[in-house]
């Protein structure tokens, strides 16, 4: 994320379709436990990060390079799940930019939690992470380095829009938060990576459809089928350019 807009978040969250929440298997009383251990993971690696003489920043980042391997033009190692992991660390010269994540996934992610319940939040939030990482794989430079999780934040923004809309709640603030958020990470000397937001914004946008429109009881299996066949594509566009896939 690039701009926060404290009365834009607290109007959405304002605005959040009460009706919804029991209607997509959440409940509303319910503690957001995986909202909060996210973020406390998420600090626990960014302290690691800025412990000297262990460099924990290059086993977590994530380049394109690292999911050709050894058929890649330096030779880097086969690491997909930095793919992951990634989405844990954050620039250690820019406090801010773990702060704004961190505070954005805090309001959008108590939200979310409540409204989803606790494992279809885990599985948007990841599977968010996981599909920015793939627009910097398929749309970046392969030597582009990339750490944050802008990704995972730009799906819950996408979730919640198509949640939102669907379920009749207003949605132009967030809206405008977004396209800012988008454009600036066009902008030259920006250091925003926007191959991770705008493929973390699709594949929650894409989730989150299918959590509104598989919300009545009658369509848990179907729903069940439709996430992790989503998830499996996602999975399976991370690991395309495995050695094993690729001839030599």
């Amino acid at each position: 994320m690039g701009v926060i807009c404290p009365e834009c978040l607290g109007q959405a969250q304002a605005r959040a379709p009460r009706v919804g929440r029991q209607a997509l298997g959440g409940k509303a009383n319910q503690t957001p436990v995986v909202t909060y251990s996210l973020i406390g993971i998420t600090f626990f690696f960014y302290v690691l990060q800025l412990l000297p003489g262990i460099d924990a920043t290059s086993f977590l980042a994530y380049a394109p390079l690292y999911s050709y391997g050894e058929y890649n033009a330096i030779g880097a190692p086969y690491e997909p799940w930095r793919m992951i992991t990634s989405v844990f660390a954050h620039s250690t010269g820019f406090i801010f930019h773990i702060l704004l994540n961190m505070y954005t996934l805090w309001v959008f992610g108590q939200m979310l939690e409540r409204l989803l319940g606790r494992g279809r939040f885990l599985t948007l939030y990841l599977a968010s992470g996981l599909a920015g990482s793939l627009g910097v794989m398929f749309w970046a430079p392969h030597n582009t380095f990339v750490v944050g999780a802008s990704g995972a934040i730009f799906g819950l923004l996408g979730a919640f829009l198509v949640i939102q809309r669907k379920l009749g709640g207003e949605t132009t603030q967030l809206l405008v938060l977004v396209g800012i958020n988008l454009v600036i990470g066009f902008l030259p000397g920006m250091s925003i990576s926007w191959q991770a937001h705008l493929g973390g914004l699709l594949g929650g946008a894409l989730l989150g459809l299918i959590f509104v429109q598989t919300r009545k009881p009658s369509q848990q299996k179907l729903q069940l089928a439709l996430i992790s066949l989503t998830v499996a594509v996602f999975v399976g566009l991370a690991l395309s350019h495995a050695p094993m896939f690729v001839a030599g």
